[in-house]
């Protein structure tokens, strides 16, 4: 079962679902918007050769930051990490990031496998973005970039994502600064 959305702002307001900084006007009937960060990160595809994840050969890589009112142009056929601006999760639901159509329809994906966020995962979101258009796509932060639904759980879990040890605290950094190999 999906929230509505006033049930998401009910759980907010008792601080059952986190969401940093929450703004009603982008509750959705059953989802709510979140934005865009600052932060990207790009391959640095002239020295990288090759990317093998079973040997952890991956991407050389850089971040950049963009100023507010700034524009990051994403070209065809390329494929970045972005972050949300958005910090949320919650302990009782199963968070689902979801595209919004709108950006969909002129070849912006989101996300391409990472949709899922765990009860007791509370982060800043790292985005999959990636042009499957023949144009460029113009980002910009702050811009409405996604959407959250959240399902309520048949029950409660036996361990959330923290009591598991996956969670090892910012995503963000924790990719950021992993190691490239040749």
């Amino acid at each position: 079962m999906f929230l509505s959305d006033e049930d998401i702002k009910k759980e907010v307001k008792a601080g059952i679902i986190t969401i940093k900084d929450f703004d009603e006007r982008r509750v959705q009937p059953a989802s709510y918007d979140i934005l865009l960060g600052n932060k990207f990160i790009l391959t640095e595809a002239h020295q990288t050769y090759y990317i093998d994840p079973v040997k952890k050969i991956f991407p050389k890589t850089r971040e950049i930051e963009i100023a507010d009112g700034e524009e990051f142009i994403l070209h065809p056929e390329v494929s970045i990490l972005g972050v949300s601006l958005d910090y949320f999760g919650s302990k009782d639901y199963l968070i689902q990031l979801s595209g919004k159509s709108s950006l969909a329809r002129i070849g912006l994906l989101v996300h391409n496998t990472a949709g899922i966020i765990n009860p007791g995962h509370y982060l800043n979101i790292t985005l999959e973005l990636c042009n499957l258009n023949i144009v460029p796509i113009v980002l910009r932060p702050k811009m409405e970039i996604a959407q959250l639904l959240f399902s309520k759980l048949a029950s409660p879990v036996t361990h959330d994502y923290e009591e598991t040890g996956r969670y090892n605290g910012d995503n963000w950094n924790n990719f950021a600064t992993k190691k490239n190999k040749k």
